[in-house]
């Protein structure tokens, strides 16, 4: 069996899965300052007088992350930046907390000026004594040699909570776009960190000793004890747990609008043949331009439980959200009140929601049923509306999935999944606004964490040669080798097959059903006065997101039983 968690903004779902299907599951309220309590809860539900012994690992997923930075609450975190020849460190400054530095590395890796360790030092002072305790370091070519990284996180290292050298963070080259994601990994480690805590400590109080991994942005999971120096990766952890919870239950031949409509927000997302589609270059989320692999998502600021307001006869839902629903004593209403006036939700105060109703039904002239009826209306219009936002954005630009790049093609959607705690109660209005057939996933008011539970561990590995200079290197592994002016673009990519068999192994891959597939593999000749004088060699593989081997067991059973 295995435990699924999905900690969201409104609500913690908990599943246990296993052969015999969705074997349990809880819904417990989120409370971000009580995130032990919130946890423990969830836990105790789903294994109470449950063996121990029975249950092989546990999955988590969380929108944490996501939602500090979308919200722009960052904690916040320090940058030390060196540049380069060319554009200025100072054209991507992150917040008040980052400093450029001297010292230079040149695109092939040359020193140009070094690190000046007292320059350091009084950097270091200063953002000690703004209150900075974690801090992020970038050197502009610092993918093809990490010295001065190296040397200035040496320095600072005693100082601070936890230091983010860019290497390690990404391998790619794209300074702007190495800046934010290591800034984000910097800003969003202790929140990150609380959650890891969190989690740690209730299973520990469960005497719960079983593998623990976490989902990723890109639909794969990684363990968890790994992802504290990453926190990066858990950005976009919950849309992508939408996904991976809809895609066994997809269609096969069918491009497929995926909807997860939430207490607070409702993500987005499409699936070609069953096949998510991927931000290629990274995640873009907030302001910030990351290096941050994820499948492509679409939030927007509308659930359950957004803020109903009126502008003139106009009914406006969201973005905003004050808490819950005011059947469940929030202080507004919201569309899970219409629902309830409608008979369509019960298991709260409905005379509250009327009441919430009933002012906006006088400010419209209209009968409490009409006005929640219309409230209702706008609530799935406004969906909709943003997912046809959604495919226009996605076929502007070259239409990629986690599998290939599809040229030319323009993804015409032919129908929608919806999952999320209110998504059977859309269904049919949805379908009536869209004019495509509409469908709840099973157990859709868990669904994301079954998906969770049910996801395979993934990872990727970025190497750099240089048969000039005669290295290869992979910064992120913190491998480095010496070559010959000979060696080949195949020798590389075993390099890097191997590298990635390791890097699996290390996070818990299942080593028996690895798919490893290459997603760039560049070559490019250095010549000099009419003479080849070595090449460049550029290789990415990774092991493929998708669910386990058995996911097919599970979700047949789910699919047969009751929703929830």
């Amino acid at each position: 069996m295995i435990i699924g968690l999905d900690v969201g903004g409104t609500h913690t779902d908990v599943v246990l899965v296993g052969d015999g299907g969705l074997i349990r599951h809880a819904k417990i309220p989120t409370d971000t300052s009580a995130l032990f309590e919130t946890v423990l809860a969830g836990l105790e539900k789903i294994t109470e007088n449950i063996p121990i012994g029975d249950i092989s690992h546990a999955v988590l997923s969380t929108t944490l992350t996501t939602n500090a930075i979308v919200q722009n609450k960052l904690p916040p975190a320090g940058m030390i930046v060196s540049g380069g020849p060319g554009v200025n460190p100072e054209a991507f400054r992150t917040n008040a907390y980052y400093y450029i530095t001297s010292g230079s590395i040149d695109h092939s890796g040359r020193e140009i000026q070094p690190v000046d360790p007292d320059e350091i030092a009084v950097i270091a002072a200063k953002l000690k004594d703004q209150g900075i305790r974690n801090v992020g370091i970038v050197g502009k070519f610092s993918t093809r040699n990490t010295a001065h990284e190296t040397r200035i996180a040496e320095i600072i290292a005693p100082h601070f909570d936890k230091v983010f050298p860019g290497h390690k963070i990404s391998g790619h080259l794209n300074f702007p776009r190495r800046i934010h994601t290591t800034f984000l990994n910097a800003s969003v480690y202790p929140l990150h960190k609380t959650f890891f805590e969190a989690v740690k400590t209730s299973l520990a109080h469960k005497g719960i000793n079983i593998p623990i991994y976490i989902l990723k942005g890109d639909g794969g999971t990684m363990a968890f004890a790994a992802s504290i120096d990453f926190p990066g990766q858990t950005v976009l952890s919950g849309p992508s747990a939408s996904v991976m919870g809809s895609l066994a239950f997809a269609p096969e031949k069918a491009e497929t609008i995926v909807m997860d409509i939430g207490g607070t927000t409702t993500d987005m997302a499409v699936l070609i043949d069953r096949v998510p589609l991927l931000a290629p270059q990274g995640i873009e989320i907030g302001k910030y331009k990351t290096l941050i692999r994820a499948l492509h998502s679409y939030s927007i600021g509308l659930g359950g439980d957004s803020v109903i307001r009126i502008d003139g006869k106009e009914i406006i839902i969201g973005p905003e959200r004050n808490g819950p629903a005011m059947a469940y004593g929030g202080p507004t209403p919201t569309p899970t009140d219409a629902l309830f006036v409608l008979g369509r939700v019960t298991g709260g105060d409905r005379e509250k929601s009327v009441r919430g109703i009933q002012s906006i039904a006088d400010a419209l002239g209209l009968s409490l049923e009409q006005a929640a009826e219309a409230v209702f209306n706008q609530t799935c219009r406004q969906i909709m509306a943003a997912a046809r936002h959604m495919i226009e954005e996605i076929n502007r630009k070259p239409v990629y999935t986690i599998k290939e790049l599809l040229k030319g093609h323009q993804v015409k959607p032919t129908n929608i999944l919806v999952l999320g705690g209110p998504a059977g109660h859309f269904v049919e209005r949805l379908a009536d606004i869209s004019g495509l057939p509409v469908a709840a996933v099973p157990a859709w008011s868990v669904a994301n964490a079954v998906g969770t539970a049910l996801s395979r561990a993934t990872c990727e590995v970025s190497l750099f040669a240089d048969t000039q200079k005669g290295f290869i290197m992979a910064p992120e592994e913190s491998f480095s080798q010496p070559v010959k002016v000979n060696f080949t673009r195949q020798e590389a990519l075993q390099i890097g097959y191997q590298l990635l068999r390791q890097k699996a192994r290390n996070i818990g891959a299942d080593m028996d059903s690895l798919e490893m597939e290459v997603l760039e593999e560049l070559e490019f000749n250095m010549v000099r006065g009419f003479r080849l004088t070595g090449k460049n060699i550029r290789i990415k593989l990774q092991i493929k997101p998708g669910l386990i081997r058995n996911y097919k067991t599970i979700t047949d059973k789910i699919a047969a039983g009751a929703a929830i």
